[in-house]
This record gives C-alpha cells, structure tokens and sequence, in this order.
C-alpha cells in the first residue's frame, strides 16, 4: 500500500494561479495524497476557488486563517495538520508534472533514502516556459547547500517519520533553506531525483525576483539561523554571493 503523502500549500491572493495548481496535484499519478492549503487572509477569490475543489475532492483540504500572518506562519500551520508519512511543499502559483509524486517516492524506496528533490524548469506570470532549467550538484552537500540553496521549495520531499514534522519560527525568512539546512546537517549529503519534475513561476512580485531583498534574507541565515556574528556573517555573504552568481550558474541550463 502507497504511503500518504502531505502536500503543504500557503495561499494568499492567489486566484490567478492557484486552479492550475491545485490540477497538477489532481494529475498526479500517484493518488494517495492530501493537499493542505493554508490561506493567509486573501482578499481575492482565492478561498472560493478552494472551497470548490475541496467539495469535489475530500483530499483537498482547506484552512483559513483570520488574518494575514505571513508564509512562513501559513506553511506551519498547513504541516501541523499534516498527517502523512511524507511531506511536499508546492507553493500557490507553482506546478507539477503528473509523475513528479510517484518518481519521487520511488526513488526515495530504492535508494532507501529520507529526502530528495528534483531539478525543475522556469515559467513566467502566464505559463510560458521559459527555457531554463535550474539543476543542482548530485550528490548536494552540507556544505554546498551551506553557500547555495540548490533546493527548489516545489521539488523537495521529507520522511516525517523519520525526521519529525520540522518546524521553524514563523518570523525568520528563506524558511525553506533553513529546513533544507537541518536535514542536511543529520543526513550529511542528499541526492535529487535528476530530472525536472515542476514549473517554477518567477513572479515580478516575488521576493525572489528582488536580489536586494534576497541578499538581505539570506544573510539573516548566517545572522540568526547559524548564530554567527555580524563581521563573520558578511564574510559568508560573499562566498554566498560568489557561489550564486559563479558557481551555481553552470546548474542553470537553457533548453529548447
């Protein structure tokens, strides 16, 4: 029997995109999941376009906060209610490619592993691909990912049971990374499924589409998460720096 596998998706205004994405999961080969979406006060016609396909699929299951509290405090909240063994991260204006669920838990079995994630390609604000694809080091290190978050949030994958539901303070941001960072820790290294398994969408709006903010979050990993001083901290900033814009490039391809 397939284990259940928790898919944990924070929503705020996300009417555009959200129906797309709620679809790629109900495309998924592998049909033992339950998908939490957590709405963070959406003003927009989100949570009606929810509702509706929580009443035509009992797996969706919807959460309304009263308030607008931020995604990283939407996020835990969807991974308190999460009962699976596995849990997945698919953010509202991110897809999936129908097999993405079942390759990766296939690949978690045979290589008896308790993480992964996969490499995944770009799209913009209306679904046009891009033609890039973002690939990381295989084997990913601690050290690697230390400098670099080679982990997409849309493409990763964790045994619950075997590391605990991993839940971080809900003020500090690049909130994902820092999950990445303490799986990483345990396990050392970790192996992606080597092939693009989700559609990223790069928003103008996103916080990842600002490089100014991007530095200043990123930092905040060094600063607050790792606990490092402030000369240090700014130090590891720009080996980060070096690495991202050096290093990582070459795991960024151009496809036709």
């Amino acid at each position: 029997m397939s284990e259940l596998v928790s898919i944990l998706t924070p929503t705020y205004n996300a009417e555009k995109f959200i129906q797309a994405t709620i679809e790629s999961v109900l495309n998924q080969t592998y049909q033992n999941w339950e998908m939490i979406l957590v709405d963070d006060g959406s003003t927009d016609q989100t949570v009606p376009i929810i509702e509706d396909f929580a009443q035509q699929d009992n797996r969706i299951k919807l959460f309304k906060l009263s308030e607008n509290k931020g995604n990283g405090f939407a996020r835990n909240a969807a991974l308190e209610n999460a009962v699976g063994k596995y849990i997945a991260y698919l953010d509202a204006d991110d897809l999936w490619f129908p097999e993405k669920i079942e390759k990766q838990i296939h690949f978690l079995k045979r290589n008896d592993l308790y993480f992964t994630f996969s490499f995944y390609d770009s799209i913009d604000e209306e679904g046009n691909n891009l033609n890039r694809r973002v690939e990381s080091p295989n084997p990913l290190t601690y050290k690697e990912l230390f400098f670099c978050n080679y982990v997409g949030n849309l493409t990763a994958v964790y045994d619950a049971d075997y590391f605990g539901k991993i839940i971080l303070e809900t003020s500090q941001k690049r909130q994902d990374w820092r999950i990445w960072l303490t799986i990483l820790k345990q396990i050392k290294t970790a192996e992606p499924v080597p092939e693009p398994l989700a559609f990223y969408r790069i928003r103008k709006d996103s916080i990842s589409a600002s490089k100014f903010k991007l530095v200043k979050h990123n930092f905040g990993v060094y600063r607050e998460f790792h606990g490092y001083n402030f000369v240090f901290s700014v130090l590891l900033m720009m080996r980060f720096l070096f690495t991202q814009l050096v290093i990582k490039k070459k795991y960024i391809k151009n496809i036709v």
